[in-house]
């Protein structure tokens, strides 16, 4: 199983979302106006099920992670405002998730940025992409550089 950042869910909350496909569509209906305090866009089952799902995490996850809460709020206002968002970059480092590839002598080299900002590279942890730029080239590389973060030139990740 994947290790996430996330807290857990409480059980309460969990037992509420686990119940969503066992809720008559009238109940899925007042369950949404109990969230989000007004009726709902539409009264598909699907729909009114998985945004019930997400507000429940979101007003729990809320409570513990408020930061990261207000950094996506002011990214949708930032999307909403430009119509466009930069891509999301932490500490210079790509988004956990981040899948980089790179040929290099006819092989592909997949490196997956890991929940914990390191890297994985064929089921081995790195904590740079310069370890393992070395460790696949032999030779010492800017990590960035070797796997096209850089522009050419430029000492910043490339936006």
């Amino acid at each position: 199983m994947k290790k996430t950042n996330l807290p857990s869910l409480p059980t309460a909350v969990l037992t509420r979302i686990a119940a969503l496909p066992t809720l008559s569509l009238k109940a899925l209906n007042a369950e949404w106006r109990t969230l989000f305090d007004h009726d709902p866009p539409l009264t598909h089952r699907r729909f009114l099920e998985r945004r019930i799902a997400y507000r429940l995490q979101e007003l729990e996850w809320s409570k513990t992670r408020g930061a990261l809460l207000e950094e996506n709020r002011q990214r949708v206002a930032a999307f909403v405002e430009h119509g466009a968002l930069p891509p999301r970059v932490r500490n210079g480092k790509p988004m956990p998730g981040t899948v980089l590839i790179r040929h290099f002598n006819g092989e592909d080299h997949q490196v997956t940025v890991t929940n914990d900002g390191d890297f994985e590279y064929r089921s081995q942890r790195f904590g740079s992409l310069s370890a393992i730029a070395k460790h696949i080239t032999g030779t010492q590389w800017s990590g960035p550089k070797f796997f096209g973060l850089l522009t050419a030139g430029k000492k910043e990740i490339a936006r």
